[in-house]
């Protein structure tokens, strides 16, 4: 196998390199219901083609009344002629010294220009009086105070998220432009592999990487498809992937992606495809491997459960982003480190770690003791990954570390 792609280059290097590969390959674009639209990635700028609010209305129940007669009538009582409530308007004319009861959100009647709240108020046999001062304009939305006409209210590459999306239906939008979603074949590899629920026999381990990853993937939105465990079998790994490579966006690999004997991808792309790049200086997941069949990208993790989750999170997620054209970065908090960290390598490194936020809002992160790739127990009763930076040292507790949540944390 030759080395005419980069190898064992650093993280910031390998999110170069994705950022550029899913730029080249930006999946298409189709129209979805608002109603299911909920964290697609949205692929036209929506400019507004009305106002919000479309009309002066009420922000308070109470009095629609002219500023101009408060002098001489808040004390001696406003003829109430009627009543407006939020709907089509009653066709009611304000003259000197009237008033209309109006509910919240009702159109304002023609001539007036205040609102007086009703919890300010006596009414008695048809009119009313006001208790305290009413300012002019008080208590009334303006037409197109919060949206204006060719106000430009929403972005390409934005995530749709439930206040946006009510924001778009509230400029009366039925459906959107959004990015495909990208279809993602599922791999997990070994002759050891056994699937949960059936009894293992000597040499084998259950097959937990399959899960993960359809868990994760689903959490994203996503539909991915999990195919039957590659076996330790160079041409049926290479029919199984060329398959793939026929029908999917993205092909995710858990395994053989080392340099050991039964360590077949690399070669089967370096064969069929290309390879961007095959090997990131991180931990876990140093063996990542990235490439290329015709217009399929395949992203191969290593097999060990935690590699595959810090290398699904870390970059797994950055492509499958940039694919639908997302412009609105993931949350990477800064924690409190809660104790101290010995670092006795040079690598980037993912810690498994707990957030927690305090009472005055404080965020803090205790790091889990278990180091070991495997260790999917420690994985399991975390919540984060906190970021090490490259080169060895100790990092004091009270230090302020970047910090990867698995997912929506803060939600």
């Amino acid at each position: 196998m030759n080395s005419t792609y980069p190898q064992r280059i650093s993280f910031s290097d390998a999110q170069t390199i994705i950022d550029d590969v899913a730029a080249a390959n930006r999946l298409g674009v189709e129209r979805v219901p608002l109603a299911r639209s909920l964290n697609r990635v949205l692929a036209e700028d929506i400019i507004a083609t009305v106002t919000l609010p479309n009309f002066d209305n009420a922000a308070m129940d109470g009095y629609a009344l002219r500023a101009e007669d408060l002098n001489e009538y808040a004390k001696t009582g406003f003829e109430i002629i009627g009543e407006q409530f939020a709907g089509p308007p009653k066709g009611f004319v304000i003259e000197k010294g009237q008033c209309v009861r109006i509910t919240t959100g009702a159109m304002l009647p023609e001539g007036t220009d205040t609102i007086a709240i009703k919890e300010d108020s006596s009414e008695e046999q048809g009119s009313v009086k006001f208790h305290a001062p009413v300012k002019f304009g008080s208590n009334i939305r303006r037409a197109g105070e919060d949206v204006a006409i060719d106000d430009n209210i929403a972005k390409a590459g934005q995530v749709l998220k439930a206040a946006r999306i009510s924001l778009l239906a509230a400029v009366g939008l039925h459906d959107v432009a959004c990015a495909t979603r990208p279809t993602v074949a599922i791999f997990t590899s070994g002759d050891e592999l056994q699937a949960p629920g059936q009894p293992l026999q000597a040499g084998q381990i259950y097959d937990s990487n399959r899960v993960l990853l359809q868990n994760l993937l689903i959490a994203e939105g996503l539909e991915p498809v999990a195919w039957p465990v590659l076996p330790d079998d160079p041409a049926r790994i290479e029919t199984a992937l060329r398959d793939a490579a026929f029908s999917f966006d993205v092909v995710i690999t858990c395994g053989g992606v080392s340099a050991g004997e039964k360590d077949y991808l690399p070669a089967f792309l370096e064969q069929h495809g290309q390879i961007h790049f095959w090997k990131v200086r991180m931990k876990p997941g140093m063996p990542l491997l990235f490439g290329q069949v015709g217009k399929t990208l395949f992203l191969g993790l290593p097999g060990n459960p935690v590699s595959v989750l810090a290398t699904f999170l870390s970059l797994g997620r950055r492509l499958l982003d940039g694919l639908q054209g997302r412009a609105e970065p993931r949350s990477l908090l800064r924690a409190q480190l809660s104790q101290s960290i010995t670092k006795q390598h040079a690598r980037l490194e993912f810690m498994r770690g707990d957030l927690h936020i305090d009472n005055q809002g404080m965020i803090s992160v205790t790091p889990n003791a278990a180091t070991g790739s495997h260790r999917l127990r420690a994985a399991a009763e975390s919540n984060a990954l906190i970021m090490l930076p490259e080169g060895e040292g100790n990092i004091a507790a009270g230090a302020m570390m970047r910090v990867l949540p698995y997912g929506r944390w803060l939600s």
